[in-house]
């Protein structure tokens, strides 16, 4: 089943993170999902897929009213992201959803109306949460070709969507990464095949190694705090990708 960990705490601003579910499928994907608070006010940071709505709705009503949920942040396209959606709205009609507009013309397919979505432009936006103003900063082509991260200045947390993300086998679910060299094998061969342009991931390290980060928090496996989060980005960095070794 899924839980929800705090993992940062400021007053009323408060993030989230609901964590990998043991008891899933092998043929799933494991998934994190985040939950920003600010004031009262709720973003859901990649919902996940449509087939774990109710162990995410469950797990964050523990910690969160799923009623003050109003915004939804989906970081690209993919099933895994956002296919839970149409639940969402049918729980809350009003939510809004920020996206690429890249993909303005193929979420609608499975979810929403014309007014549901707001369109992030290439270059990013500030999106508030309660008194908070997080920005969408572009990771185009990781992987996706319409691909953004959330970066929250005040507490230190980029939310790097597939970037940085693991496939952990059994037994090894801890919510941080504990021993980088090992957990860094986990990594490998899915950023070698899933990032597909080594002149923007080049560009998006060179950007995000600007930016005070405490924790960078992937869609898949644990997180990254401290000194693993530099480690991460200059490992990155080194990384030949979008090449398929047959």
């Amino acid at each position: 089943m899924k839980t929800a960990r705090i993992i940062y705490e400021d007053g009323d601003h408060k993030w989230l993170a609901i964590v990998r579910d043991t008891s899933r499928p092998e043929f799933l994907i494991d998934t994190n999902e985040y939950l920003v608070t600010s004031d009262g006010d709720g973003m859901l940071l990649d919902p996940g897929g449509s087939e774990i709505f109710p162990a995410v709705f469950s797990a964050l009503s523990t910690s969160f009213d799923p009623r003050c949920i109003g915004k939804i942040f989906s970081s690209h396209q993919d099933p895994d992201v956002i296919s839970s959606l149409p639940m969402w709205l049918e729980f809350n009609p009003g939510i809004k959803c920020y996206l690429s507009w890249l993909w303005q013309g193929f979420v609608p397919h499975f979810a929403g109306e014309a007014d549901t979505f707001v369109p992030i432009p290439d270059n990013g936006m500030e999106i508030p949460v309660g008194s908070r103003r997080l920005r969408a900063i572009a990771a185009h082509y990781l992987h996706s070709s319409g691909n953004f991260h959330l970066y929250d200045a005040g507490a230190g947390i980029l939310f790097s969507g597939d970037v940085g993300a693991a496939l952990l086998p059994r037994g090894e679910d801890g919510l941080f990464v504990e021993d980088f060299d090992r957990h860094i094998r986990h990594a490998e061969g899915f950023h070698r095949r899933w990032m597909g342009s080594d002149k923007a991931k080049n560009d998006w390290c060179a950007r995000v190694s600007a930016l005070d980060i405490d924790m960078l928090c992937p869609q898949h496996g644990a997180i990254y705090r401290g000194a693993d989060v530099k480690r991460f980005i200059d490992w990155f960095s080194r990384l030949e990708i979008g090449v398929l070794k047959t």
